[in-house]
């Protein structure tokens, strides 16, 4: 048996942005993977950096547990860890030496640690797992508590799917979610309490999370995925079933928040789940995260009924030759549907938005604020162009990045390719659009004349940055003089 120490870098203080957002879930790939461990015959400790302060946390975590190994295992569901913010990229590398400092071995895995192992292991990691790394891992493992005097190089020899000092930019294809990763994940090594207080203390109710799938089969330009490819695996609907009601039973979460990629994706799969948690008393108001050419009627109805309180649709823009470009593969008029059919089963309807993608125009932006118009969905997020390695979007912008890859947090909000406009113009945009939904939204018994002073605030303050949009570009484009003048006229 091997005294392991699980744990992960994503420290909610280090994102302003999301620490006023107040809405931190435990690390729910770091906690099966606690599980997968511990199931092996380990002792397993959770260091869980969520709501730790900071790094300065983490010695003290590493004496208590005093481990042979630390597996800092990010949280795959968390779409933050997909961004390789460099603020927990250099969280991690403190981490790994804190942890090389006191002899331990030290295994690294996730997005960032995929796509640049040298990173991590100038840092002092002895191994980064490629992608999953679920094999790989437990090889390490089983080889380490045969043998723990092995040496270093006898430890790693041989092992496929790792980077290593000797192998730093080695590279594996992603792999296909493995299915020892199944089962309850290990919550009882999370400070349930401590998330419990700060949910309830900032939005008066407690979410948690869960996952009926792990990996994406669509092909949009600009999401990376260094973990699972293209592969998909969903869950077995009665054994979701059955997790959710074990967490309403011993944790009496008010909300679940399935941290999906795409959430169902056949309707036969919901209709059964709805069945399932409904012969249980399971169900838990729940959101997820689905494509509109998804919600179709039938799947709107099969949603409603197994529970779930708010759908978030992939919009991304109101123009279909950028959905074109982003190989979408969704159109501006499913958008819209999907919004109504989800909204007539009572279902809250949320769009993600993205501004700035290559090609983009003003024309384009504004299409973006029809459609926001048109849909009225009931609320927004809104991010500007990211390109992530590994993409086919990335590969495009390359050349511009020069030394800035990475956004330090969340909430940065910054161009760090060449678009039409720079990074103020596009913050603009996005608290335009917001303010555009939230007096969508207001209250139907608010005021009319009140109403109508924040419309034409709000109009006026669109004019007024269409106006100034030349201060913001970055170079001119053919024909946009024209369309301009069109659109101030009216």
């Amino acid at each position: 048996m091997l005294k392991i120490q699980v744990g992960h870098s994503y420290f909610l203080r280090y994102d302003p942005k999301q620490w006023e957002r107040g809405k931190p879930y435990p690390p729910l790939a770091t906690l099966h993977v606690a599980a997968l461990l511990r199931r092996a015959g380990h002792a397993v400790s959770l260091f869980d950096a969520m709501l730790a302060d900071g790094v300065e946390d983490y010695p003290a975590a590493l004496r208590d547990a005093a481990p042979d190994l630390v597996v800092l295992y990010e949280d795959n569901f968390n779409f933050l860890t997909k961004m390789c913010l460099s603020r927990m990229r250099e969280a991690a590398c403190g981490m790994v030496a804190a942890a090389r400092a006191r002899g331990c071995r030290v295994i690294v895995a996730g997005s960032d640690a995929s796509d640049h192992p040298e990173v991590f292991l100038a840092a002092g990691a002895h191994a980064v797992l490629l992608g999953e790394g679920i094999q790989a891992l437990t090889q390490l493992v089983s080889r380490m508590q045969r043998d723990p005097a092995s040496d270093d190089a006898q430890w790693l020899s041989g092992v496929d799917g790792i980077a290593t000092a000797a192998s730093p930019h080695a590279r594996a294809d992603a792999q296909a979610p493995d299915p020892r990763l199944s089962g309850l994940p290990a919550w009882d090594l999370v400070d349930i309490e401590r998330y419990r207080r700060l949910w309830r203390e900032r939005h008066g109710h407690f979410s948690l999370n869960m996952a009926a799938s792990r990996g994406c089969p669509f092909r949009c330009s600009w999401c990376a995925k260094p973990i699972w490819g293209n592969h998909y695996k969903r869950a077995d609907a009665q054994a979701l079933a059955a997790e959710m009601t074990h967490l309403k039973r011993s944790y009496a979460p008010d909300h679940i928040w399935m941290a999906d990629d795409i959430f169902g994706f056949h309707v036969e799969w919901v209709e059964e789940f709805a069945d399932r948690l409904a012969a249980a008393d399971g169900p838990v108001p729940f959101t997820i995260q689905t494509r509109a050419d998804l919600a179709s009627e039938r799947m709107a109805a099969a949603l409603a009924r197994a529970g779930c309180a708010e759908a978030w649709i992939g919009a991304e823009s109101g123009s279909q030759e950028v959905l074109d470009r982003m190989n979408k593969g969704t159109d501006v008029a499913s958008l819209i549907a999907a919004r109504e059919r989800l909204g007539r089963h009572g279902v809250r309807v949320g769009f993600f938005i993205q501004l700035g993608y290559l090609g983009e125009t003003l024309q384009d932006l504004l299409a973006t604020r029809e459609l926001i118009a048109r849909a009225r969905p009931d609320d927004i997020g809104v991010s500007v162009a990211y390109p992530l390695p590994g993409t086919s979007f990335f590969r495009e912008v390359e050349s511009q990045l020069g030394g800035k890859t990475h956004w330090r947090d969340s909430g940065e909000l910054a161009m760090m390719f060449r678009g039409a406009y720079d990074s103020a113009f596009y913050r603009r945009v996005r608290d335009l659009l917001h303010a555009q939904v939230e007096l969508q939204c207001a209250p139907a018994g608010a005021a009319d004349d009140e109403t109508q002073r924040r419309r034409a605030q709000l109009e006026s303050a669109w004019q007024a940055l269409i106006a100034r949009e030349s201060e913001h570009r970055s170079e001119p484009a053919a024909g946009d003089g024209r369309r301009i003048a069109a659109v101030l006229q009216g």
